[in-house]
């Protein structure tokens, strides 16, 4: 942990822009979260970009909850990342690679308003399991569909 980030990178047998497109959906994203709190969408933008508002359903153990973010860095194909009400980020930057690209997740407390309490809750080593989790789900989704376009 160094400058209040953790991240993980993975090899994603898919190109960016398709990778990029399932990150840019907020109705897609529960499909991939490793960190078991995402539900599902709720209102907002269906396609991401600099600025975009959008809400989820979330769960923490058996207590929903809902948050509404916002997209604070945008470049097509190439990294997002948003944050809500607390100013930390989750980051996504993908860098095309042969046979497909490398995703890094990033969660960045370094804009937060309370990054002591972020430390202290022990959040980073939890959301570092987590993102280690989502890239795992990231790289099943586009290998099962590798392998459906391969077997057409």
């Amino acid at each position: 942990m160094s400058d209040r980030r953790v991240s993980a990178s993975r090899f994603i047998a898919a190109p960016a822009n398709e990778v990029f497109a399932l990150l840019q959906d907020p109705s897609k994203h529960a499909s991939f979260d490793g960190s078991g709190m995402v539900q599902s969408s709720r209102g907002g933008s269906t396609r991401l970009e600099m600025g975009s508002r959008f809400g989820m359903s979330m769960k923490m153990g058996p207590l929903p909850y809902r948050m509404s973010n916002r997209v604070v860095e945008f470049d097509q194909d190439r990294l997002i990342a948003w944050a809500h009400f607390g100013k930390h980020r989750w980051r996504y930057e993908l860098k095309p690679v042969e046979g497909g690209c490398e995703v890094t997740e990033t969660f960045d407390w370094s804009t937060a308003r309370s990054p002591l309490f972020i430390e202290r809750s022990g959040y980073p080593k939890t959301n570092l399991r987590a993102i280690e989790a989502t890239l795992d789900r990231l790289a099943a989704m586009f290998a099962s569909s590798e392998a459906t376009d391969d077997d057409a």
